[in-house]
């Protein structure tokens, strides 16, 4: 059961949302969004409605301002809740549209993929286990995508604006 709540002020002030689900439209409800409190679960908030625009992952924690999720404006228009389950973790990447070209099969985190599987472009992958979050650059930095257990395509399928995936790490937050 996860529990996340928005503030529209600083250090969680002022009106304020709690959800314990997915929401595509946060808009009706608050004007801006400067903080964020998660007592249970993870998340994933998104900049637009819809889950599109940046994506920010956000565990059990306190926010009391938008820079502390990485977030360059009070703009928090959706958000998705991370359902995690123990288990294994299990996804195959492939250089191409439509699974096409090498595929790579993955179960741990890759700092790296570059290094790991000398290609830097992911254009599609299949999920078969687990929670994943895609970086664009090594050493989980720049924008991050949430890959959920399913058949992506295409990386605009995933909200990707580019086929750039430079680390993937697994979500295991119990």
């Amino acid at each position: 059961m996860g529990k996340i709540i928005f503030y529209e002020g600083k250090d969680f002030c002022g009106r304020h949302f709690e959800c314990s689900d997915d929401c595509a439209d946060l808009m009706f409800l608050l004007r801006s969004c400067n903080s964020v409190r998660v007592e249970n679960g993870c998340f994933m908030i998104y900049e637009k409605p819809n889950y599109s625009g940046n994506q920010y992952y956000l565990r059990r924690g306190e926010y009391p301002d938008f820079r502390q999720w990485t977030g360059d404006s009070d703009s928090v228009c959706s958000c998705r809740l991370i359902h995690l389950e123990p288990g294994s973790f299990n996804m195959r990447l492939y250089e191409r549209i439509e699974f096409g070209g090498q595929m790579m099969d993955l179960v741990e985190d890759c700092p790296s993929v570059i290094d790991r599987f000398h290609v830097n472009n992911i254009f599609s992958c299949n999920v078969t286990d687990g929670n994943w979050l895609f970086y664009e650059h090594p050493h989980y930095r720049g924008r991050m995508y949430l890959i959920r257990p399913g058949n992506y395509k295409r990386f605009s399928e995933w909200g990707g604006r580019s086929a750039r995936v430079g680390s993937i790490r697994r979500i295991m937050d119990y």
